[in-house]
């Protein structure tokens, strides 16, 4: 089915609001002990903020996906992301918890809808084959996002207070939000001409899991987040303290290799897809990250992992970013709800592998933890590479 051709806008300005929306994810981590002293609570208590923000971010896609798909991926991304802003201006005014966390809730929700369909309308106007290229250029904003976020959050903090900080991002996200409308002007709040996703709504969810193609991919996203995003890397910064004694500073700083090795990624992923085409991407960047995991079972200094932080960062967007070019692929009539379903897939197994890793490591230790996790994403890897094979044939 042919898929109207959509106005296309400069990658930086998309990238600029993927950065606006990853910051809200990392803009709390140096912050929380100055808003737990605030609002009177300890720092674990303080953790339900982040969760008042994650699990709205990861449900709404239920919503947000048909929603982009009915009414214009962009123009519901732009609308989503002005209130995102406002609702992180409003953290910065809530009185009390309560509303702090019901405002960190409404952000989430509102964040949620802003990369899958921004990511959608790539896929609705870049040809598949220099999708992939496209797609790594736009995570530059999420990447920046991860390695800058922390440290500016930390300054504007220590001179504004953590709510000058929550204004920073939310006058930051309205700006953006209004620099698109501005770039599309009258066009943006127009329907779509046509669109086959219209009137689908919930139920495109259904046919994507009847979808061979669009089961296999969900799948491999829940993987992904379980044995990756909710596994082994948000723990390697614990681990360095716990296992060699490193500062929380220090640590942040080994783990912030992590972000370099995706920027390389991002300047780089042209040639990495011309030399090695999907399949390659796949099979070296997944057997890359399980080597990676696995070595981190038996490093045996903190200086290793500097090295190893660097190679996963780019082996991770060279595996991971074959899943979303072929998520904005997988069901083209319904794109928005089928990036939407993805993000979606990757929550769910980014909590449930936060959870598995955490039991691993009250039964046993981090290196059984993490040499368990090597296991499975080569498994995991080698799934996916007969998958793109079986594909081709």
């Amino acid at each position: 089915m042919t898929i109207p051709a959509a106005p296309r806008f400069p990658i930086s300005l998309l990238a600029a609001a993927g950065f606006a929306s990853g910051a809200g994810i990392r803009l709390l981590d140096p912050l929380l002990p100055l808003v737990a002293a605030d609002v009177g609570i300890t720092v674990a208590a303080a953790s339900i903020i982040v969760a008042g923000f994650m699990l709205p971010y990861g449900l709404g896609q239920l919503v947000t996906g048909p929603l982009g798909d009915r009414f214009g991926k962009v123009r519901v991304a732009c609308v989503a992301l002005f209130l995102y802003g406002l609702a992180q201006i409003g953290c910065a005014f809530a009185l009390g918890l309560p509303l702090l966390i019901a405002m960190r809730a409404m952000s989430g929700l509102f964040a949620g809808a802003i990369i899958p369909l921004l990511l959608a309308h790539i896929g609705d106007t870049v040809p598949y084959g220099e999708r992939q290229e496209t797609i790594g250029r736009f995570l530059t904003g999420m990447v920046m996002a991860q390695m800058l976020t922390g440290p500016i959050a930390g300054i504007v903090g220590e001179f504004a207070g953590w709510r000058g900080a929550f204004v920073v991002l939310g006058l930051l996200a309205v700006s953006v939000s209004l620099v698109i409308a501005a770039r599309f002007g009258g066009t943006l709040w127009h329907p779509p001409a046509a669109s086959g996703g219209r009137g689908q709504g919930i139920f495109a969810f259904v046919r994507l899991m009847t979808h061979p193609g669009g089961r296999r991919l969900l799948i491999a996203a829940f993987f992904d987040g379980f044995l990756l995003f909710g596994g082994a890397f948000p723990y390697v910064g614990s681990f360095l303290i716990q296992q060699f004694g490193l500062t929380a500073a220090r640590s942040g700083l080994v783990v912030a290799g992590f972000g370099l090795g995706a920027f390389v990624y991002t300047r780089f992923a042209r040639k990495l897809i011309r030399a090695m085409g999907e399949g390659g991407l796949l099979l070296v960047g997944g057997l890359g990250l399980a080597t990676g995991v696995g070595l981190l079972a038996v490093v045996p200094d903190w200086h290793a992992v500097v090295a190893i932080q660097l190679g996963m960062g780019l082996l991770f967007y060279m595996f991971h970013g074959v899943l979303q070019a072929r998520a904005t692929e997988v069901m083209p009539e319904a794109r928005g709800t089928a990036v939407a379903a993805f993000a979606l897939a990757l929550f769910l197994g980014q909590t449930a592998g936060s959870l598995g890793f955490g039991m691993m490591l009250a039964l046993a230790n981090y290196r059984t933890a993490f040499a368990a996790i090597a296991v499975g994403v080569l498994l995991l890897a080698l799934w996916t590479w007969a998958g793109t094979r079986q594909q081709a044939e």
